[in-house]
């Protein structure tokens, strides 16, 4: 007998597992031939017309059965326990309708019955399978900071592969295989598990704690944090050592300053519920479906929400950096999306993006000010300010380019790192050191800064070069713009990720700072997704 469940909260469903089981065993067979009744075939040929794939490969399988014949029990049974399970991937199980389907197995009473059920079938298992292997969502439509190409599978491969190939294996394979989305999908279950067994606990009072206090306040935050996991059982009334090692280690969890004191932010980041929690790895569980894709044995991975920048080779990272994101207005935030890095450009001007010249430079360049900047033509000459009469022009019509040219002032620093795409966004140095001292680095114009952008491109050039800081710093001395291509190109994923795990596997989280994962999860919703039948 099979397992079941599409909805813990529905009664309805209480018999399912004996319906399935029926559904599985005692559909009706088909005969060895049935392919050949005008009545089968010419119900699959109409009810897949309007999908060209499906089509292409129904009238290449001759209108074979490949869900509805005798043989096709197991193929069957697998795709329905696939379809028992969604919901465990925070998919919308409505949407396949197991319910529906069961009952249609039970009701065909002709051939024309048959086909119309074989084509359904095969709606579904396409519909599955594009949602669990690149998303439920299309985050454009979304939010259109998230510029993704998605890895959506070919409807005539995944059909021909369930002909060729068991079951079992087809439907495993849909399943994202980045080891984030397996540690994600046992962290959904264990919160679930937390959320039936009534959360962790009473919250604990807003207030500082430090070494030496004690009382019924530090009692209140010593059993949630051994709810949580950070804390093995004590009796201990007091702010010890031992507590103040398990506040450190949730602070580092959390993006907070790990000092061991536990203050207003870090007791508000103990007391968010474990339904809140949950939200955000269903939501991460997303938007890994959406990065489905081979991320390059050595890439580079930019997650906003933690202010990090890492480089990352077979898994391990093997650099990594703190960086400045773009600021929470929406017209500075930072793009997701991925690319590959091509090049470094050393000693880099900077030609401002209209925007930026609108929005911060244009009055002072139209009153004579920012004399930091030049005025340059389409062919890279400049153009002197007095040849320039301002007041016909805005910045959307002003027929020329603003630039700052290289120098220890420059908005770039001594080096960017380069992955050419439609939103100019990339890596850079930045002579504003202060803006790394912050906690919440939301500070440019949308691009990234590094806190160490020379080590960062030591590690990138250390593959092409015996000598990488000699390289650079023989570029670096001739103050002239320079670029020094990536002998292989390297990826490079700007993500968002408000749930992720660290290299010890513990859960971590960060704050939705564009408020992005909020509109995830809302959109999740609305399509039935995400809940798994829990009220949250």
């Amino acid at each position: 007998m099979i397992g079941f469940r599409v909805d813990r909260s529905s009664k309805a469903m209480r018999h399912s597992v004996w319906a399935l089981a029926v559904a599985v065993m005692l559909a009706p067979a088909v005969p060895a031939k049935a392919q050949q009744f005008p009545a089968f075939r010419q119900a699959v040929a109409e009810s897949v017309s309007a999908n060209t794939a499906v089509s292409a490969f129904y009238r290449e399988n001759g209108y074979a059965p490949i869900w509805t014949g005798a043989e096709d029990a197991p193929r069957r049974e697998a795709l329905l326990t696939a379809l028992s399970r969604a919901g465990e991937h925070g998919l919308p199980v409505e949407r396949y309708d197991l319910p529906g389907l069961i009952a249609a197995f039970e009701a065909v009473q002709s051939e024309r019955d048959r086909g119309i059920l074989e084509a359904r079938v095969t709606e579904v298992f396409l519909k599955y399978a594009r949602d669990i292997t690149s998303g439920v969502l299309d985050p454009r439509q979304v939010d259109r900071s998230i510029v993704r190409v998605l890895p959506r599978p070919d409807p005539e491969k995944l059909l021909a592969d369930m002909t060729r190939l068991p079951a079992t294996t087809v439907l495993r394979n849909l399943i994202p295989v980045a080891p984030e989305y397996a540690r994600l999908f046992h962290a959904r279950k264990n919160l679930e598990q937390v959320i039936d067994d009534g959360g962790w606990g009473p919250r604990v009072p807003e207030t500082r704690f430090t070494p030496g206090t004690s009382g019924a306040e530090v009692i209140a935050l010593r059993n949630r944090l051994i709810a949580m996991g950070y804390l093995q059982r004590s009796a201990a009334a007091s702010y010890d050592s031992a507590l103040q090692m398990a506040v450190m280690n949730f602070q580092q969890n959390h993006g907070i300053e790990a000092d061991g004191i536990a203050g207003v932010a870090t007791i508000r980041a103990i007391n968010v519920a474990p339904e809140e929690r949950l939200k955000s790895v269903i939501v991460a569980m997303e938007r890994e479906r959406w990065l489905n894709i081979p991320r390059g044995d050595r890439h580079i991975w930019v997650n906003l929400t933690d202010f990090t920048s890492q480089i990352i080779d077979n898994d391990q990272v093997t650099f990594e950096t703190i960086s400045v994101v773009g600021a929470q207005a929406s017209d500075r935030q930072t793009p997701e999306f991925s690319d590959h890095m091509r090049y470094l450009e050393i000693n880099p001007d900077w030609t401002l993006p209209r925007s930026i010249l609108a929005r911060s430079y244009w009055g002072a360049l139209a009153s004579g000010g920012a004399r930091h900047l030049e005025i340059v033509d389409a062919r890279g000459r400049v153009v002197p300010r007095g040849a320039i009469d301002f007041s016909r022009y805005t910045p959307a019509n002003f027929p020329f380019n603003v630039r700052q040219p290289p120098g220890p002032s420059n908005a770039l620093g001594e080096v960017k790192f380069m992955f050419p795409n439609p939103y100019a966004i990339y890596l850079h140095d930045t002579p504003e050191r202060h803006l790394f001292r912050t906690t919440v680095r939301t500070h440019s114009s949308g691009c990234v800064r590094l806190n160490d952008p020379r080590d960062f491109a030591y590690e990138l050039l250390s593959r092409q070069s015996d000598d990488p800081q000699g390289l650079y710093h023989s570029v670096l001395n001739t103050r002239q713009q320079t670029r020094v291509y990536l002998d292989d190109p390297v990826p490079v994923h700007l993500v968002y990720r408000t749930a992720f795990t660290n290299v010890r596997g513990e859960l971590n989280f960060r704050a939705d700072m564009y408020g992005r994962d909020a509109k995830i999860y809302e959109a999740l919703q609305r399509l039935g997704a995400g809940t798994n039948g829990l009220q949250i």
